[in-house]
């Protein structure tokens, strides 16, 4: 699709609406995986996004912060309505963090290497200042000691935290989790949920996608269920795994 489309800077919200997206739609040639998609996320939320393969959750995050393309329906991030101004597009993503499934990490960089590149290029952050803010999240993710190693070197729970760190650099006020604990071996899952807990406790707006039902029951303030690119049902953790609505969850 042509970038000619225009984005709207929508005015702040009195509500602290972090994002808000309406009846969204998303089709790959003719498969239609997302359809009228309708959450409103407020500031300092924790979501869980669950569902069966194949139902839509990546996809609905990965349109958040334009990874994917929508081409229905509105989203707005931190008062920018996402269409296709490249301009604005950078904005809401120097605001939007996001951990993925396989760490994302440039292999033949260092760890401070890794954490420092985007501040430095994107936010024009000088290198001093930003290595200073690398290694205060590398601290907070307790991996300091990891900052001169190349990501091969390090565990796959440790190169999971080093990619929330490297998110956190960039001090965005929301943070997207794509499974970020499925390709992990089960005794490394728990370093990296800790690490997401005491995020959720400092009141980081998350959605987080993931299979993990107890950190849901423990930080979500909402579970969203999905199934075949529609949200079936949305209710608190204690609503969602106590009095299920739906016949999937």
């Amino acid at each position: 699709m042509a970038n000619t489309a225009t984005t709207t800077k929508m005015a702040p919200s009195a509500t602290d609406v972090a994002i808000e997206i309406t009846n969204m739609n998303k089709w790959y040639g003719d498969f239609h995986v997302l359809r009228d998609i309708n959450l409103r996320v407020m500031s300092g939320e924790r979501i869980v996004v669950a569902g069966p393969s194949g139902s839509g959750k990546s996809t609905m995050i990965r349109c958040i912060n334009r990874l994917e393309e929508h081409q229905k329906g509105k989203i707005v991030v931190d008062g920018i309505e996402l269409t296709n101004d490249l301009k604005k597009i950078d904005e809401v993503r120097r605001e939007v963090g996001m951990v993925f499934q396989h760490f994302n990490l440039f292999p033949h960089l260092t760890i401070l290497e890794n954490c420092t590149l985007a501040p430095i290029w994107v936010r024009k952050m000088p290198k001093k200042e930003a290595e200073e803010v690398a290694m205060h999240f590398l601290e907070r993710v307790k991996i300091p000691e990891q900052a001169k190693k190349y990501p091969g070197q390090l565990s796959g729970g440790q190169q999971q935290r080093v990619a929330i760190a490297r998110s956190l650099c960039m001090r965005p006020k929301i943070l997207l989790f794509d499974e970020p604990t499925s390709a992990l071996d089960p005794e490394m899952v728990k370093e990296v949920l800790d690490t997401m807990v005491s995020l959720a406790e400092e009141g980081m707006t998350m959605i987080c996608v993931t299979h993990e039902m107890g950190f849901a029951r423990q930080v979500a303030n909402r579970v969203i269920f999905m199934d075949q690119g529609q949200i079936v049902e949305q209710n608190s953790p204690a609503e969602f795994f106590d009095n299920p609505q739906h016949e999937r969850t």
